[in-house]
């Protein structure tokens, strides 16, 4: 492995959230009844004609300015002829010639290290028909049913440099990228829906050489994790097969989850076997200078602009300006919060702590959770204030979370305003200091966690509500003057 190094580029197939289909009237609507959701146009019936629409190129131009492209003033779309089931037209209209954005980058950061990675374009295209296979996957399928409600759908499709030279820079390539698009509000990228796909280019070549090694495509790869394991699996592969005396097929290949390999599918085509020309149907798109300035101006501030701000003007670390940063509804939910509560590193705890902890285990987005900012600084003012402790806190959370319950509410309900009424939290030490000697010996004998452990005691017998400073500061103090 290290005599070779691997050679990667990405495909990203992004399904835009437009209201129709790109040449079409029909919904752009996901999750209908086979076949429902179609019309003569999009299943490609004599005598039809596409119409663009507007919204798809204004999404494309937003997505282009997000990662840095030159946006073209002239662009074009042509025909990629190719045959398969999930194609009605026998063609898919694309942009090969004149794409609507090239040139732009993305800068990445692994093992703190940073990277720029080169997007060649972006371009727009319909996306195809769905084919569901019957079996556990298509090598294991006999059958295969088609589903056009899919197709006309618009996409674009972004495609990098050759760039990347491990796993974890596709992935870390590809959280930036998802990332990025989901801050310009053209897509809702939701992996598990389809909404963005990936295939990745993959080849090896000895170390030094400058020549690129033959690629293989791994096709439709729909998770980080996916994408990951599929190019560790593919460079071995490949690896393994020159030092075996083979040679890589310039081929299509598809990943198997379950069992963790790459399989072959076709081999690949090359450009010239789309033999791609400018579509008839549809005219040059010719746009100006005041159009793309107005899109660019309608943009919300990104990812590493918002990063860097939280970094120098809100104080927060690096590490959790990454997390805060690395979704927009995370961002959104952290800025709303911070606007009530004033405290950044209190609210990014919370929410990258227990929230996050919550939202993971429940396999839920935020937009589908019942904790509400407002909700989320309101607990943290009951701390602020020492209503209640910061472990009585996450108990509320939990039922915050659960319910959707204000926190003053579930205080009140479950009696967990914090203790901190000395005569009374007295009463406890005294009773603990005196079921507990050897702790107070080793107090004396300069233990520091000696205290600790009485502490924990208070709070076991007060049930999580004694206020943990006043507990300190009389302990302390009794502990002294033994």
């Amino acid at each position: 492995m290290a005599n070779y190094e691997a050679v990667i580029g990405l495909e990203v197939h992004v399904e835009l959230k437009t209201n129709t289909k790109i040449f079409c009237s029909c919904p752009n609507e996901f999750g209908l009844e086979p076949n429902t959701n179609v019309c003569p146009v999009c299943l490609a019936l004599p005598g039809t004609l596409p119409v663009l629409n507007k919204q798809v190129l204004e999404y494309a131009v937003k997505a282009g300015i997000a990662v840095n492209c030159d946006i073209s003033e002239y662009s074009e779309f042509d025909r990629k002829n190719y045959f398969y089931p999930d194609l009605p037209k026998a063609y898919q209209t694309s942009q090969f010639h004149f794409p609507i954005c090239k040139n732009g980058h993305l800068d990445i950061e692994v093992n703190g290290e940073t990277k720029r990675v080169g997007i060649t374009q972006i371009h727009m295209e319909e996306d195809a028909g769905k084919l569901v296979h019957q079996g556990s996957s298509i090598t294991d399928s006999d059958t295969s049913l088609a589903d056009y409600n899919r197709g006309g759908v618009p996409l674009i499709e972004i495609v990098s440099e050759p760039d990347m030279r491990s796993a974890e820079e596709a992935r870390a390539y590809l959280e930036k990228l998802k990332a990025y698009i989901e801050y310009t509000g053209v897509s809702d990228v939701k992996m598990e829906q389809g909404s963005l796909r990936c295939d990745a280019n993959v080849s090896v070549r000895p170390v030094g050489q400058k020549e690129f090694g033959t690629r293989a495509e791994v096709k439709n790869l729909n998770s980080f994790r996916s994408v990951q394991r599929a190019i560790e699996y593919e460079i071995e592969r490949q690896i393994a097969e020159i030092e075996d005396g083979g040679r890589i097929i310039q081929e299509t290949r598809t990943w198997d989850e379950n069992k963790g390999v790459t399989r072959s599918l076709r081999s690949k085509e090359g450009f010239s076997d789309y033999r791609y020309f400018p579509d008839p149907d549809l005219a040059p798109i010719v746009i100006d200078q005041e159009y793309i300035t107005s899109l660019r101006n309608s943009l919300p501030e990104l990812p590493d602009d918002k990063k860097n701000r939280l970094v120098t003007e809100q104080g927060l670390p690096e590490y959790d300006a990454s997390v805060i940063t690395s979704s927009r509804a995370l961002a959104e939910f952290y800025d709303q919060t911070v606007a009530i509560f004033n405290d950044p590193k209190a609210v990014s705890n919370w929410i990258m702590g227990e929230f996050m902890k919550l939202l993971n285990a429940e396999a839920i987005e935020i937009s589908d959770s019942k904790i509400t900012p407002q909700g989320l600084a309101k607990l943290l003012e009951l701390i602020e204030k020492g209503t209640i402790s910061g472990k009585i806190a996450k108990t509320v959370f939990d039922e915050m979370f659960a319910s959707g319950k204000d926190a003053e509410e579930i205080v009140k309900e479950q009696g967990l305003v914090q203790i901190s009424d000395e005569g009374e939290l007295a009463s406890v030490i005294e009773t603990i200091i005196a079921n507990n000697p050897k702790s107070v010996e080793d107090f004396k004998a300069g233990k520091g966690k000696a205290i600790g452990f009485l502490v924990g005691q208070v709070m076991k017998e007060t049930k999580g509500q004694a206020n943990p400073g006043v507990v300190n500061k009389i302990l302390n103090e009794k502990l002294s003057q033994m």
